[in-house]
């Protein structure tokens, strides 16, 4: 196993059909590559309880979470991650939630899951490049 310092959190939500980045501040965390057969990460990210309420809710209504975070540098690029919520834990005025995903391909994966979306609203040929480039 390989552990670093997590340095972001960003939750992916697809609302109202619209792609969301939901920044949480973070005041510690940790990520670890559990090297196994499954290519699973576990992400630790501290923070203040006020994210109590907002991760519960998330962990009732979502099996799969997407994350972004930057790992050991805030000038590495991000890497996105499908996750589970696998734990929140409340650690007097801090708590900390528990993630366990893949990495995915971070410019395929998005692109390729924008792209579904933006064609099952119905955006072709020149309205979808449009709308896309809009996105990016």
């Amino acid at each position: 196993m390989k552990t670093f310092k997590l340095k972001s959190l960003e939750i992916i939500d697809d609302k109202d059909d619209n792609i969301i980045q939901h920044e949480i501040t973070l005041i510690d965390g940790l990520i670890i590559n559990r090297e196994d057969d499954y290519n699973r990460w576990v992400i630790e990210a501290f923070m203040s309880h006020d994210n109590l309420e907002y991760f519960q809710r998330l962990r009732s209504q979502k099996e799969e979470v997407m994350v972004q975070v930057t790992i050991s540098k805030e000038s590495n690029p991000p890497a996105t991650f499908l996750t589970s919520i696998i734990g929140i834990n409340e650690i007097g005025a801090h708590m900390n939630v528990l993630f366990m995903g893949t990495i995915v391909d971070q410019q395929k994966g998005i692109i390729k899951d924008m792209l579904r979306h933006l064609i099952d609203q119905g955006y072709q040929g020149e309205s979808l490049l449009e709308k896309f480039k809009e996105l990016i």
